[in-house]
């Protein structure tokens, strides 16, 4: 998998949990422009997951194997869109604080998805 994409996802996340953990710090919900970064990282999400397809149809195969890599990828699709979902049902700082936990967990996922394809190199 292209080290670039992973990164810049990670980045992604880690920078939309920083900013709704500062709206949860100032007891804010979220907003419109909150759900605008979440579509962004979403977006370069989705990227990820047409050049894993991508890599995947191409022959390459992960290090640790595809049944490990699919369900760690269909996480890292779904964690922003449900931390969104969840956080309009919630609409208090608790709301900003939900999206942030999910930024997080979704860079995790992240760095996962490298030490599972072969830490870049396959």
């Amino acid at each position: 998998m292209l080290d670039g994409v992973i990164w810049t996802v990670s980045v992604l996340a880690l920078l939309l949990a920083a900013w709704c953990g500062w709206a949860a710090y100032r007891d804010s919900a979220t907003k419109d422009w909150h759900f605008a970064g979440m579509a962004v990282v979403t977006l370069a999400v989705l990227v990820q997951l047409v050049v894993a397809v991508v890599q995947l149809t191409r022959g390459d195969r992960p290090a640790h194997g595809l049944a490990v890599f699919v369900p760690y990828l269909a996480g890292a699709v779904c964690v922003v869109p449900a931390a969104a979902f969840m956080s309009l049902a919630e609409r208090t700082r608790w709301g900003s604080a939900i999206v942030a936990a999910g930024g997080v967990v979704l860079a995790v996922l992240e760095l996962r998805l490298d030490q599972i394809w072969g830490a870049g190199h396959g």
